[in-house]
């Protein structure tokens, strides 16, 4: 009788120790995935800080050229009084290649 018990005895605490690894590598990797998810949610966090708000598109300014912006500030120089009407005509005319 003890012969029988043995093999059985001998595979209940195989098959017990084979399901106790199992269940342990099993907890493991749920902790490893756990870890990873909340590895994730900080990361996804810290890029939400760093990228910089959402702003709303500006309103498309008229298109300038850069002779169309120096004639706006010889006008804004006349209106001020820093350059003479006489002046203003002068830088006028060499703007424009006239």
């Amino acid at each position: 009788m003890f012969r029988r018990r043995r093999p059985l005895l001998r595979a209940a605490v195989v098959g017990g120790s084979a399901y106790g690894a199992g269940r342990s590598m099993g907890r493991r990797a749920e902790q490893r995935g756990q870890a990873e998810d909340e590895q994730d949610q900080r990361i996804g966090q810290l890029e939400q800080q760093q990228a910089p708000p959402d702003q709303p598109a500006p309103a498309a300014a008229p298109e300038t050229s850069p002779m169309i912006d120096q004639l706006n500030q010889l006008a804004a120089l006349n209106q001020q009084g820093v350059l003479t009407d006489a002046e203003f005509a002068t830088a006028k005319a060499k703007l424009l290649g006239t």
